[in-house]
């Protein structure tokens, strides 16, 4: 399957779960459902900058243009996980508001299994191929780990009916995964920029 193809695919899956998770969130008072739709409407952005890019590349020849696109879903999410953080923090310092567990354990459950299946569209080798797949790759791998988290703490919501702390907790652990997955993007882009030339990502160091 096309890189094109495959990247439409999982902007389809990502485009999705945007309504549900922010209907749910706003439903739930769950900050850490919003900090998921949020995360997925800007990988939806970033996937259709995606697409552009790939047609540049493959139809007027713009080497760099997929390593632009990284780089600009790089900062969106750095700046992204710094937002979720700064409402997480504000949320467990003032107090969190009663949080509905089962629509939090419902939609992230739904989110972690849609996740999984754009990786399995993606396949394990996309991030080798250049770096706009692996940022699709990591922002994937990344919103299916959070959305397990959230899950997990939306069943500690939904047994014990307290501890609603937990939930802007999640949020934070959220934007702390963005985050890592931003820089760590963002560390091959300044790679390819440094060498003027398109940068395929070896094996992790």
């Amino acid at each position: 399957m096309t890189q094109q193809r495959r990247v439409a695919l999982v902007l389809v899956l990502n485009l999705s779960m945007i309504a549900g998770l922010l209907v749910a969130g706003l439903f739930a008072h769950s900050l850490s459902l919003l900090a998921e739709g949020g995360d997925f409407l800007a990988d939806s952005l970033a996937l259709a900058l995606g697409l552009l890019a790939i047609y540049l590349r493959d139809r007027h020849r713009n080497a760099m243009a997929t390593t632009w696109v990284a780089l600009v879903n790089a900062v969106w999410l750095l700046v992204l996980s710094v937002g979720v953080a700064i409402s997480a923090a504000r949320r467990l310092i003032s107090g969190s508001p009663e949080v509905h567990g089962l629509p939090v354990l419902v939609a992230s459950a739904i989110a972690a299994v849609v996740m999984l299946c754009a990786a399995l569209i993606l396949g394990a080798d996309a991030g080798r191929e250049d770096l706009h797949m692996r940022s699709i790759l990591l922002d994937t791998v990344a919103d299916g780990a959070a959305a397990a988290v959230v899950a997990g703490v939306g069943v500690v919501l939904v047994v014990a009916n307290r501890w609603f702390w937990l939930d802007a907790a999640a949020a934070l652990l959220v934007s702390a995964l963005i985050a890592f997955a931003a820089l760590r993007l963002l560390r091959d882009v300044l790679r390819a920029l440094r060498s003027a030339a398109p940068y395929v990502p070896e094996d992790d160091d």
